[in-house]
């Protein structure tokens, strides 16, 4: 359901950028979570609102189509922003208390990603994408690659610890063993506390005496490793593989996960319709009169199809369990489209022939 922007502020469309930031002030000042009586989903609603209507573009673009905007507020909800920029605090006084505001953008990040309640976010690394190119055989009846890829990954040599073999391990003495870092900040909204995983031992707690040569003691470095993909059967061209762990790792944190788009070729006789493959057949009309056996070469072979008498143009004939894998035990139908190949130009005989079928009414 599309949000009222303006009411939620308690302005209206004709107010001005100034009046619009003086009320996103006042609402986010009283729902700010850390005040007594605050409320976390208002002060993001608040927020979100404030985004848009302060943005001259995104303002037109919701003013113009209404219900019909889509995606506001998306860069606040993907953290990229948040929500204050352009405010002169300058002077701003709360009673006799003068508030160092210092960066905003590093306070509400601090809130919105764990670290206010003395939560401690996991590191984590990034996710990444690659493509593989298959053929259609491939993409029916699954396949095992090998690629290899260029991205950080955790060093072969101290195995992620960022240690120098032998050396022992020392406490970490930016945060005392603790593995965090407890801030507090005060600002225009009040005091903020907030956590953050410590960045020279990256919430270890722990560092080594001697690091290591390879990674200069990051545990991490930026190699070429060989990934070994399992690509299942009937798989469809797009579809997308996702690795849980094989992205980019960073140190004493979650590896990231890596994404793999399959590119399946296209066949130059089947085409895929769910589970079943589909093909045409071209046959001589004395063939589609007559009937006969066509050798038809399948992914999994050659076999002969029976044509029986008398087929209709577009007929279609089914081969049981010649198709796309369901389960280990069943499968998609092969699906045969006849096609009736007419001569351009008939011979004396032919014609002749043709008249006196004609005459049976044939």
């Amino acid at each position: 359901m599309a949000k009222d922007y303006y009411n939620i502020l308690g302005v209206n469309k004709t107010s001005s950028k100034e009046e619009i930031k003086k009320a996103f002030y006042k609402l986010a000042h009283k729902y700010h979570p850390d005040k007594k009586g605050g409320n976390e989903t208002k002060f993001k609603e608040v927020n979100e609102a404030y985004q848009i209507l302060s943005d001259d573009g995104k303002r037109s673009k919701y003013d113009q189509y209404g219900s019909s905007f889509e995606n506001m507020g998306q860069g606040y909800r993907q953290g990229q922003q948040s929500g204050f920029e352009g405010f002169d605090f300058g002077g701003f006084q709360n009673g006799n208390a003068d508030f160092d505001f210092g960066n905003l953008n590093d306070i509400f990040s601090d809130f919105f990603t764990g670290g206010g309640g003395g939560r401690a976010q996991a590191r984590r690394g990034r996710d990444i994408s690659t493509e593989v190119q298959i053929s259609f055989s491939d993409s029916i009846f699954g396949i095992n690659r090998k690629i290899l890829i260029t991205k950080t990954s955790s060093c072969l040599t101290c195995n992620g610890s960022g240690a120098k073999t032998g050396s022992k391990m020392e406490t970490c003495k930016h945060c005392n063993g603790q593995g965090k870092i407890h801030e507090t900040k005060r600002s225009f909204l009040g005091t903020i506390s907030s956590t953050k995983v410590c960045e020279v031992c990256f919430g270890a707690g722990e560092v080594p005496k001697e690091v290591c040569d390879k990674c200069k003691g990051k545990g991490v470095l930026r190699r070429e490793e060989e990934v070994s993909i399992v690509i299942p059967a009937g798989i469809r061209d797009g579809e997308m593989i996702r690795m849980t762990g094989m992205g980019e790792a960073v140190s004493k944190g979650v590896t990231g996960d890596l994404y793999i788009k399959i590119n399946v070729v296209p066949h130059p006789v089947f085409k895929r319709d769910g589970h079943d493959l589909v093909m045409n057949l071209n046959l001589k009309l004395s063939d589609a009169l007559l009937g006969t056996e066509y050798p038809i070469q399948t992914l999994d072979g050659e076999i002969k199809v029976t044509i029986p008498e008398g087929v209709s143009i577009n007929e279609v004939l089914r081969v049981r369990g010649k198709g796309v894998p369901v389960s280990k035990s069943k499968r998609g139908d092969l699906l045969i489209k006849l096609n009736i190949k007419l001569p351009g130009k008939l011979s004396r005989k032919s014609r002749e022939l043709i008249e006196e079928l004609k005459k049976e009414g044939i």
